[in-house]
């Protein structure tokens, strides 16, 4: 059986260190698995306002979750050192679908593995729009398969 291509270190383009905390851990001692959608969310709206120049007080255009995914295959708990790491699996015209990996810090293998959708819309009416041309040209960079 070959591994899947979400779950290896060298499927991902950016990584972000995330800090665990005390209260993500639930009564079993692991962190919970809600917990893994804030870290998610944290990869995600990072690289946006840190490569892509989201303003996500003032932007006309934002991003809405439509849809999530995780997968989990080994427990972490605080105070393990995570990253989350990230991609584009798919890049359309007003959506973006990313692959997101949580990894123990150094770690080859990812302890989760999912997807998060976007799709970004006009603020004020909530109607989908073309993704930003600097979100987009972010968003082509870390791309598993380029646009033509």
């Amino acid at each position: 059986m070959t591994e899947r291509t979400d779950t290896r270190r060298e499927d991902y383009f950016v990584f972000q260190p995330i800090t665990t905390r005390w209260m993500d851990n639930d009564i079993y001692g692991h962190v919970n698995n809600v917990t893994y959608y804030s870290y998610f969310d944290t990869a995600v709206n990072l690289y946006l306002i840190e490569e892509g120049g989201l303003d996500i007080h003032q932007a006309p255009v934002v991003g809405f979750v439509v849809d999530s995914r995780c997968s989990y295959r080994r427990p972490i708990a605080y105070p393990d050192r995570i990253e989350a790491a990230l991609r584009v699996d798919r890049l359309g015209n007003s959506s973006v679908q990313y692959g997101i990996g949580i990894f123990r810090e150094g770690e080859p293998q990812a302890c989760a593995y999912g997807h998060f959708v976007h799709v970004f819309v006009d603020r004020e009416s909530n109607k989908p729009t073309p993704i930003p041309a600097p979100i987009r040209s972010a968003l082509e960079r870390i791309c598993v398969t380029p646009g033509p």
